[in-house]
């Protein structure tokens, strides 16, 4: 065992170098990457790592389809922090999914059957696409049962359950009027269960992993919101954390592809995005560990709210967004290198919209200050 396995703890690195085909430094920087977006410090990282180690801590998992397009899957197959053959292979044990499944009809549903049955309370329940609950679920069905049945039968005795994707979150766009099947959210079918959901259309396959990695390490789902939506991924509107927001700010708005404000790489605001009043964490997280903005308000494409019930396949592509946080007027100057006819420069527009966005701020951290004294005057009066 040489000296650069091992950790201050004495843990063995070379059982990941062999099982991952990845270095120790490699291995070490994804795991505290991954830590650091769940909000953990680095003794969680190293946790994370020593959980990944022990293939006898790899979960089951049954992964259901409902009414969906694979998309949630799809993305995972072009996951590379860990790839999907990783996934699949090292952190979990895949015992069944009806797209990646090697065998077919009776074989792999005998082979569900007995795996929940060996594994109760210790298996993973992964639910993909909406759940048909009109008519008793008939309008989808796989081998002789509905998707409503065989949802029911999975939660029963699982350790835990994710709903991943839009569909399954919230019933995504097969719920959007008139919805004539009844297409619903799995949380909405298993009233009595925790089902923690990571919408999106598709997801970032990294909220998955991480949610995946943290169950590996703790035996437990992380922390989630009201929305059963883990909070390390969606516990911020996309608008604060996009890098065209300093151009919303300043009233610097694209109005039309192809316009000098979309060139410029201005506030898509005013073509419809929805960034102001959807959670996710697409600026900071991006998709599939490309970089180069890869995602849509990234590529000059308005957000359209893919992951939040009731805005992504409802609003209209192209409608304002409602702003969750302040909301700029609705009649900033046109992009022009002249001034308009009120005498006013495109430049000391920007300008006025920053020192909007300064007094803002300074305002929420006066009120903050002022907070904190109301309460330590009170507490020193009493």
């Amino acid at each position: 065992m040489s000296k650069d396995s091992l950790d201050s703890g004495g843990f063995d690195f070379s059982i990941i170098e062999k099982r991952l085909g990845v270095s120790r430094r490699v291995f070490l920087q994804y795991c505290t990457g991954v830590a650091a977006s769940l909000g953990l410090s680095t003794k969680g990282a190293m946790a994370m790592a020593k959980a990944v180690a022990q293939p006898a801590k790899r979960p089951p998992v049954i992964w259901l389809h409902g009414q969906e397009c694979t998309g949630p899957t799809e993305s995972l197959l072009r996951s590379e922090q860990p790839s999907l053959e990783h996934l699949i292979l090292d952190l979990i044990s895949v015992d069944y999914h009806q797209t990646l499944d090697t065998g077919a009809g009776h074989q792999v549903e005998d082979i569900k059957k007995k795996s929940m049955a060996a594994n109760k309370g210790k298996y993973l329940l992964v639910i993909e696409g909406a759940i048909p609950v009109k008519d008793n679920g008939v309008y989808c069905k796989i081998a002789g049962e509905t998707m409503l049945e065989l949802t029911h039968e999975a939660a029963e005795h699982a350790a835990a359950i994710v709903a991943f994707g839009s569909c399954a979150s919230w019933g995504g766009v097969q719920s959007a009027s008139p919805n004539p099947t009844g297409a619903t959210g799995a949380p909405q079918v298993l009233k009595d269960k925790t089902v923690l959901t990571i919408p999106g259309c598709p997801p970032n396959p990294a909220n998955f992993l991480g949610t995946v990695l943290y169950f590996v390490t703790y035996g437990k789902l992380p922390p989630i919101d009201d929305k059963a939506r883990p909070k390390w991924a969606y516990g911020r509107l996309i608008h604060e954390n996009c890098y065209r927001r300093p151009h919303f700010d300043a009233g610097r708005f694209a109005t039309e592809f192809g316009d000098e404000g979309h060139k410029k790489g201005y506030c898509l605001y005013k073509m419809g995005c929805k960034g102001p009043e959807t959670y996710n964490n697409c600026p900071s997280l991006e998709y599939n560990n490309i970089g180069g903005q890869v995602w849509p308000v990234g590529v000059g494409h308005p957000c359209f709210g893919c992951s939040e019930e009731g805005v992504g396949f409802e609003k209209p592509l192209f409608s304002l967004a409602d702003v969750k946080t302040h909301t700029p007027p609705n009649a900033f100057p046109d992009i022009a290198d002249r001034e308009d006819s009120s005498g006013v420069s495109i430049t000391a527009a920007a300008a006025a919209g920053a020192a909007v966005g300064v007094a803002i701020g300074a305002t929420a951290v006066a009120a903050s200050r002022l907070s904190k004294k109301d309460t330590t005057d009170e507490n020193s009066e009493g």
